[in-house]
């Protein structure tokens, strides 16, 4: 059976295991990053007219200033980010599925200055005309070497197709150098990103390298289920 290997912070990574479970595939989780809240400094309420929030850690790592915001209206950039945002107290307006940018196109006529709460690495927006954009850097999400056990796995499981899920282009840089300097060879390993930035911020060398059609965990796992019932012929 396919081995699927996924390195996301927690507890993304966990849901993520349990999620390959419920699909009846076989994976197992290593996190290499821990997330840490960072210190910031909180905008007064009426200085925005909503917030945008491309990931629960923002929600999660955003501390006790985070109150204040109760009843403001906001873009979340996924489902589950959206129901984390309203047990924050937000009121969540819009819910997107395919990017923060592509969230943009939607906003209300009277969000015209947004807060966006983020981890240190994000991805560039580019607001509408007339928008202003304030940014806020709440976490950071810190490298860890790759264990021991997890590089024995991807020497002696690589023969028969293991697939490595990367979430976030700076995974899948820091999965990259570690393969390296571990000397696993990267063309016994299928990636399977969250998108096509992930993919190219990986590298190549890979025995294949795929995207998920929309940048969230169920279409991850989707295509990962695809990619298992392609088996590769063992190099």
């Amino acid at each position: 059976m396919t081995l699927i290997i996924i390195i996301r912070p927690e507890p993304g990574c966990t849901a993520s295991v349990a999620a390959a479970h419920a699909q009846k595939l076989e994976a197992l989780g290593f996190p290499l990053f821990a997330t840490e809240a960072i210190s910031w400094v909180a905008p007064e309420p009426e200085t925005f007219d909503a917030l945008l929030i491309g990931s629960g850690n923002a929600l999660r790592y955003g501390g006790e200033s985070l109150r204040q915001y109760a009843g403001k209206p906001a873009y979340a950039v996924g489902p589950t980010t959206a129901q984390a945002a309203q047990a924050t107290g937000l009121a969540v307006v819009a819910t997107g599925c395919g990017g923060l940018q592509a969230l943009l196109a939607r906003l209300a006529p009277g969000h015209r200055r947004l807060l966006r709460l983020s981890g240190r690495a994000r991805v560039p927006l580019t607001p509408p005309p007339g928008t202003t954009l304030i940014e806020r850097v709440v976490y950071d999400s810190i490298p860890h070497a790759m264990p021991h056990r997890l590089a024995r796995l991807l020497m002696t499981h690589a023969l028969v197709g293991t697939i490595v899920l990367l979430h976030s282009a700076e995974a899948a840089r820091h999965f990259a150098a570690e393969c390296d300097r571990f000397s696993i060879p990267r063309a016994r390993l299928r990636i399977a990103a969250l998108g096509p930035r992930i993919a190219e911020a990986a590298g190549s060398g890979w025995a294949s390298v795929t995207s998920a059609d929309t940048p969230n965990d169920a279409a991850l796992l989707a295509l990962v289920g695809q990619l298992c019932q392609n088996q590769p012929v063992s190099k």
